[in-house]
């Protein structure tokens, strides 16, 4: 009791004790130095310790594909090789297609590469029954294959399953097709808007392409452009697929002009190049028509180089209160020199304890 009593109504003042070590007092100056040093170099100008910051800026991205391009088949326009049609930050290009033969609804013996469905019998092909595997439903007959020599359950399905496809690629004109990236930001905590759009004339993007130094404002890349800018070779994408990112980063220091706020464009693929397992990008949808009475429909396999616009940024203004604590950081770290060289002193050079009697005095009541 008595010794927390004591502990409680007792005062500690730093005492100045000054020693004549050269090594030590060197090792001070230049942790001293190293501290200034960081926080005066890299907290304070590199890292901005005196800004407020805001990251994620609010966005919007609206894009726009132009050009036309031909297969073995028919000519392609924009209507038909850009999903979705709307013009968001997401969206894939055609560039090769395989395409199957016309198929109804009705009943015909499932295709060759269905393993779960060859049977023997009727037995062997429960009625009614599906599994992911399969093309449709069965009806409970083991058919012959078509151009097999083994059999497989009969199923209600859009026949003839296995039509075989013919591939038409569409990458002779792709590469020149342009692609206009609107981008909107908006930093709601500083009140600060900016678009990746400045045309002094309403004609301008009709004749710009995007260029980092002389067109930086005018976002209309051609295809090319952006696949060569990811580092790949545009045929071989357009024949596997892939995923193209372009990435917008808007870092603003917002006590300099707006005008010093500027995007800076990125570009990288982002889907594993090379995988084994279902490798590039491609998809499937059908077209529908109807033929002597029949809806019929002819299903597409699509190969395409998707695009994902990504936005990305921060900004920083200058604010008292992170000054104020960066600053008292600061002050507090230089201190830690004198903390390390009392610790060097006590620790491994006062042999005699004659530093720590002159450190530590303690002063009786009166």
């Amino acid at each position: 009791g008595q010794g927390c009593l004591r502990a409680l109504s007792s005062y500690s003042s730093p005492q100045v004790v000054v020693v004549r070590n050269g090594p030590l007092g060197t090792a001070y100056r230049a942790l001293q130095l190293l501290v200034l040093l960081y926080f005066t170099g890299y907290v304070f100008i590199v890292q901005k310790g005196y800004q407020e910051r805001e990251t994620g800026p609010e966005s919007s991205v609206i894009t726009k594909v132009k050009g036309v391009t031909q297969s073995s088949s028919k000519v392609w326009d924009v209507g038909e090789y850009v999903a979705p049609p709307e013009g968001g930050s997401t969206f894939s290009i055609l560039t090769r297609v395989e395409v199957s033969p016309a198929q109804a609804m009705e009943t015909c013996p499932e295709g060759q590469g269905v393993t779960s469905t060859a049977c023997s019998s009727d037995q062997d092909c429960v009625p009614r029954d599906m599994d992911m595997s399969s093309h449709g439903e069965r009806t409970g007959h083991c058919m012959p294959q078509a151009g097999g020599t083994g059999k497989s359950c009969e199923v209600l399905a859009w026949c003839p399953v296995d039509g075989g496809s013919v591939s038409e690629s569409l990458a002779e004109m792709a590469s020149q097709f342009t692609i206009l990236i609107k981008n909107h930001i908006h930093f709601p905590h500083f009140g600060f808007s900016k678009g990746n759009i400045q045309a002094a004339e309403s004609g301008y993007l009709k004749s710009c392409t995007f260029n980092a130094t002389s067109a930086l404002y005018c976002p209309i890349f051609k295809l090319g452009f952006l696949v060569e800018q990811a580092g790949e070779d545009f045929m071989e994408l357009a024949e596997k697929g892939g995923v193209i990112g372009v990435i917008i980063s808007w870092n603003c220091n917002l006590d300099l002009p707006s005008a010093e706020c500027n995007p800076h464009y990125s570009f990288r693929r982002l889907d594993p190049k090379g995988a084994l397992a279902s490798p590039g990008y491609n998809y499937r949808f059908a077209k529908y028509y109807n033929w002597n009475g029949t809806c019929t429909r002819v299903l597409i396999k699509a190969y395409g180089i998707r695009v994902d616009v990504i936005v990305q940024g921060q900004a920083g203004k200058f604010s008292l209160i992170p000054t104020i604590i960066t600053l008292a950081t600061a002050l507090t770290s230089v201190g830690l020199g004198s903390f390390l060289c009392d610790w060097i002193l006590l620790c491994c050079m006062d042999k005699e304890r004659r530093y720590s009697s002159r450190k530590f005095e303690q002063v009786p009541p009166g």
